[in-house]
């Protein structure tokens, strides 16, 4: 849970920044567990409202302009901000944009600060679900469409990865970090994606690349991609007894192993003779622990062995150990091949961020934008 609400953290903090350019660069650096995104703010209600006003519209056009006090047949119309091409943003879809993206900013400024923060903020805001739109537009034309079997496995994996047990747990969590719910994340996550398609094929596939750029970043970037100090061992485990004569038993199987320890016998067969662990019929190969993963007393007597050497017994509250060194790394690096997707990304993002905003550009001239109030006054607040 702790993972997803960093996530959460880092998206509305995406959201406040360059609209489309940061989102991608953050949703091409991530997999299934990051397909979260800075298109999170825009409200399941905006089709819904654009019904309501356009049957209002309608129905001012066709009949007389009489006040009705029948509180069943009143409709309140949504106020229309900005249209774009056949959407609409309306002042309620809009001021919650704002709110869930920007809440923290009141937490951190105050006064004039607040004041110039705000204004920043609500211009970037509009402009992002602006550009929402744009993209999604881009994605019809291209006969861009995302599976729904897709968009259920993507969600399955981000509960899978921060254990979430059901649906209702995680909806609770979106609710009370995020304002929205499950089916309104649905929404966002489909949408997200098909930006990923549309500025994947129409700008990231033009970008060239070359292998020996991305090496170089990766050679000179190197300790980036240093991964923690780790060890492998061999554990025999003898449990301690709760009776004074499975104690007393004990006593005698810790003393013969010492002794054949010390008489050179192979570690790997004594394991199979005596230890009780799971890894027994792996001849206590416990395999490579990353250092800080195992209890301190096991980890502690493990480095400070030689390889191939065999600690003294480690008393746990349950259990004795036994342990040998098989092998250790210090500090390895993650290889060129298991970073080179991720490099390749890095690489092109300067490349690409002139390129972006040169495509979003482009779709700005060319879509139907329409101020209903002015873009001042908007930003104003």
């Amino acid at each position: 849970m702790i993972a997803l609400l960093i996530s959460i953290l880092v998206l509305i903090t995406i959201g406040c920044s360059n609209p489309i350019s940061s989102s991608l660069k953050k949703s091409k650096n991530s997999n299934a567990n990051t397909l979260l995104a800075t298109f999170l703010t825009k409200n399941a209600t905006i089709e819904k409202e654009k019904k309501i006003v356009q049957q209002e519209k309608e129905k001012t056009l066709t009949t007389p302009q009489e006040p009705t006090m029948s509180k069943s047949n009143l409709v309140v119309q949504e106020e229309i901000l900005v249209a774009v091409n056949d959407h609409i943003i309306t002042r309620k879809s809009f001021q919650q944009a704002f709110e869930q993206q920007n809440a923290s900013l009141y937490r951190q400024f105050s006064g004039k600060a607040l004041d110039e923060k705000l204004s920043e903020a609500r211009a970037k805001t509009l402009q992002g679900l602006i550009d929402s739109f744009l993209i999604e537009d881009k994605a019809s034309e291209m006969n861009l469409s995302i599976p729904d079997d897709y968009i259920n496995s993507s969600i399955e994996q981000i509960k899978k990865e921060n254990k979430f047990d059901s649906d209702e747990e995680f909806e609770r969590v979106l609710k009370a970090n995020m304002g929205i719910g499950l089916t309104e994340f649905r929404k966002n996550q489909k949408r997200l994606i098909l930006e990923q398609q549309v500025l994947g094929r129409e700008v990231y596939s033009k970008i060239a690349v070359t292998e020996n750029e991305v090496r170089a970043y990766y050679e000179k970037n190197k300790d980036e991609y240093r991964l923690p100090e780790r060890f492998r061992i061999r554990e025999l485990v003898i449990p301690k007894g709760v009776t004074a004569e499975e104690k007393t038993k004990t006593e005698k199987i810790l003393l013969e192993i010492r002794k054949q320890i010390e008489e050179k016998k192979n570690f790997e067969s004594l394991v199979r003779i005596y230890s009780t662990a799971p890894t027994k019929d792996l001849g206590g190969d416990a395999g490579w622990f990353n250092k800080g993963m195992l209890r301190p007393s096991i980890e502690e007597a493990a480095l400070a062995l030689n390889q191939g050497d065999v600690s003294p017994v480690v008393e746990t509250a349950r259990d004795y150990y036994f342990v040998q060194l098989i092998d250790r790394e210090a500090s390895p690096y993650q290889s060129f091949s298991e970073v080179k997707d991720k490099l390749m990304t890095k690489v092109q993002e300067p490349k690409a961020e002139s390129a972006i905003e040169q495509f979003m550009n482009d779709l700005r001239t060319r879509a139907n934008i329409r101020y209903m109030i002015s873009k001042e006054q908007l930003i104003k607040g």
